[in-house]
């Protein structure tokens, strides 16, 4: 499981902040399942399944998580580096319920022995519900009329439910840092909007297993028309790739490079909320092209609650369909 949550970033990623605090909540439903490669790689690290053994599973994984996500930030007037800085730190609370199940078959193997085959039908279920990890971020943007730019620098704080012996985790285990850059158009007289965010991850060893991710690459996108000054429709999509395997894995298992590819639509309105501003964004992705990771479907629903620009100011709220890893 990746830090990163595809997914996270949407259109008016880069689009300037309105200085003061604001909090956006997000929930987020996501249905996976994975092959026989999936399933196997699960299997041998909850069963400790010995490192000479070779084997298939003539099944699968099906995962389901239902996340609550929580990012409260805060804007400053004061510039940096001709830019505007914010601060937040996101939190995580949800369950998650795995199963693998199948049959399982493969030769165990020692020196000076001769291989004993195996066989086994075999089904494993696991659910719980916790808060996870705590994800502290940065972010610098400036504005040049319709041209927008950010960089970021987020993490992962290990703090979350996580045990190396159950199926389903909600934390992921271990320690990562990840940062990168994020661009969006946008023009108020038009409507139109493109954005992109792209960052590479790196991942801290996990002292439960020994087993270290590899540094992957991520891209999110975003392209949407507002069709009145409250209401906006258009696409989502991201791309999540590994750039190096994992290490630690048994060789029956390794290497590991991930990789999937999502779409979809999405359709958000601002609306006032006494004083402040609001905005709901309803978004949703299928997967597909992916390999050594489950695929499957996942929809966000965040709403945003945010200073509201000067008068004068026809833009839209700030980050509206950001949403995290996992």
């Amino acid at each position: 499981m990746s830090f990163w949550l595809p997914g996270l970033f949407g259109s008016l990623a880069a689009a300037p902040q309105q200085p003061g605090l604001s909090m956006t909540s997000m929930y987020y439903h996501t249905t996976v399942h994975g092959g026989g490669d999936v399933g196997l790689a699960r299997e041998f690290e909850i069963r400790n399944i010995p490192a000479g053994a070779s084997a298939s599973l003539n099944g699968g994984l099906r995962s389901t998580a239902d996340l609550g996500l929580f990012d409260p930030t805060y804007t400053f007037a004061t510039p940096l580096f001709g830019g505007q800085a914010t601060l937040g730190l996101l939190a995580i609370y949800g369950s998650v319920n795995t199963t693998v199940n199948g049959t399982l078959a493969g030769t165990l193997t020692a020196p000076g022995f001769a291989p004993v085959p195996f066989m086994r039908s075999d089904s494993l279920g696991d659910s719980v519900t916790a808060f996870g990890d705590l994800y502290p971020q940065f972010f610098l943007r400036w504005n040049s009329g319709v041209h927008n730019y950010m960089t970021y620098v987020t993490g992962d704080i290990p703090v979350g439910a996580y045990d190396s012996t159950r199926l389903s985790n909600v934390g992921i285990g271990h320690g990562a840092i990840d940062s990168g850059v994020g661009y969006t158009y946008f023009d108020p007289k038009t409507g139109h909007e493109f954005s992109f965010v792209t960052g590479v991850t790196y991942n801290f060893t996990n002292t439960s297993t020994d087993y270290r991710n590899g540094i992957d690459w991520h891209l999110d996108w975003g392209a949407s028309q507002f069709l009145t000054k409250q209401l906006q429709v258009g696409l989502v999509g991201y791309f999540y790739d590994q750039l190096t395997a994992d290490s630690g894995c048994l060789q029956v298992l390794c290497p590991f490079k991930s990789q999937v590819t999502g779409i979809g639509p999405q359709i958000g309105y601002i609306f006032p909320v006494g004083t402040m501003q609001g905005y709901v964004n309803l978004k949703a992705y299928g997967e597909f092209d992916h390999h050594d990771r489950p695929d499957g479907w996942n929809a966000w629903l965040t709403f945003v609650l945010s200073p509201p620009p000067p008068a004068a100011e026809k833009a839209p709220p700030p980050m509206l369909t950001k949403g995290p890893r996992s």
